[in-house]
């Protein structure tokens, strides 16, 4: 069971803070979800709870952020890309935030692969990667107590330093 005032990661809306749990009409935790320009509060079962996860702690996530570099892609395809961006979206809804992470490393690469070819890149790519970015940038400023551009400011030094 969570406590008030916990930081969690719903499977749907992303990093929640804990603001109350309910005991009427059935036992729920009162969630605000963070980073949306109009939050609503959403309930959510105290039953359900193994659907949550506890948000990193500030070593994972700089743990995270120094193996960015050597993270591998994930090599993942599918007949479509309908049925590609379906596995990913599951993927980044259930998995943890080291999965969304390679997920954003992933599409990255294949944005960029792409375009050395002059080609477009599939829309999805784009949807996938803005929905992996989001969700493990909102986990990792949490975790580290900063705010978003901070964390992207982070992977980008890290990347810069892996080059040279």
């Amino acid at each position: 069971m969570y406590n008030v005032g916990e930081y969690i990661v719903h499977p749907g809306q992303g990093v929640c803070r804990i603001e109350e749990l309910v005991t009427e009409p059935m036992e729920a935790y009162r969630l605000l979800p963070i980073g949306m320009r109009h939050p609503t509060y959403i309930r959510f079962p105290v039953a359900n709870s193994d659907k949550l996860r506890r948000v990193l702690t500030r070593d994972e996530a700089e743990e995270l952020i120094e193996e960015y570099p050597s993270m591998q892609v994930d090599n993942y395809t599918d007949r479509s890309n309908a049925l590609e961006e379906e596995h990913f979206k599951q993927e980044i809804r259930k998995g943890t935030c080291r999965d969304s992470v390679r997920i954003v490393k992933t599409f990255r690469t294949r944005i960029a692969e792409t375009r050395a070819r002059n080609k477009k890149p599939p829309v999805a790519y784009e949807r996938i990667l803005k929905q992996a970015s989001q969700r493990s940038l909102e986990e990792l400023s949490v975790a580290l107590e900063m705010s978003v551009d901070d964390v992207r400011m982070l992977f980008e030094r890290q990347i810069d330093s892996s080059e040279n």
